[in-house]
């Protein structure tokens, strides 16, 4: 749809000349002493579209908008509108705890700070046409203000994500060193009793093995020994660091631990 602006106002030709079939960009035109401002409202979270608004001042320094009401106040309304977002996102970045919830921050502070930043640059110009309107004056510092409080609030809602994911990181690596620690130490329990096992199912078969004749107490003692000493000598062998060139990163990172 074509932005149309409202036909009772006596603005000169060449602005009507200069709007497209769309706002456009947020700008500041001036011609024969009357102001155009046009204005995009506060972006709404997962729409593309920009609606705008038109805001005219004519030479005599009266105000009409075709946006929230009218009269001098009317962009003051429009700048509030934006001050009040940020207050609302503000309030949700105070609440925030988990990575989602920041994320949805960044999500809606992103197009707000374009948007803003763009707002602050056309009073600016504005300002510079019209040098002597205080109330642009004051209007393009009060944007400046809400600019630098959505850059912080931009900062810390991505400070605050990077902690979040680092933090979940971090869990996640101290649950996978405890759960290969406690493989570790099963691997360790398990090559201690192998010998024992393997032996006691060698010698408990019901083949000739030679000693079931001859077999005594010191038969027993001694194949226990042996079996125990070489539980303990693998065992060793499992529990030796190895070399930490043959490792992969991650793993060289747990031993270290």
């Amino acid at each position: 749809m074509r932005f149309h602006l409202p036909p009772d106002w006596a603005v000169p030709a060449r602005f009507t000349e200069r709007l497209g079939d769309s706002a456009g960009r947020q700008r500041a035109m001036l011609a024969d002493g009357h102001l155009l401002l046009i204005l995009h409202e506060p972006p709404t979270p997962g729409v593309a579209e920009r609606s705008a608004r038109a805001f005219w001042r004519n030479p005599a320094g009266d105000w009409t908008s075709k946006g929230p009401g009218d009269g001098p106040h009317a962009l003051k309304r429009h700048v509030a509108e934006f001050a009040e977002r940020v207050e609302a996102l503000e309030a949700r970045w105070q609440s925030a705890g988990a990575a989602a919830d920041y994320f949805e921050l960044l999500r809606e502070l992103a197009p707000l700070h374009r948007t803003t930043r763009n707002l602050h640059a056309v009073l600016q110009e504005a300002r510079e046409l019209v040098p002597g309107d205080r109330d642009l004056i004051n209007l393009r510092d009060r944007v400046g203000d809400i600019e630098r409080t959505i850059e912080l609030l931009h900062g810390d809602a991505r400070n605050g994500l990077d902690f979040t994911i680092a933090h979940q990181a971090e869990r996640q690596a101290e649950q996978s060193f405890g759960m290969a620690m406690a493989a570790y130490r099963l691997n360790v329990l398990a090559a201690v009793f192998f010998p024992i096992v393997t032996l006691g199912a060698v010698f408990g078969m019901h083949l000739d093995n030679g000693l079931r004749d001859t077999a005594t107490p010191a038969h027993f003692w001694g194949l226990l020994a042996v079996a125990l000493l070489g539980g303990v000598l693998l065992a060793r062998a499992i529990a030796r660091k190895p070399t930490p060139a043959a490792l992969p990163v991650v793993v060289r990172n747990l031993i270290r631990r």
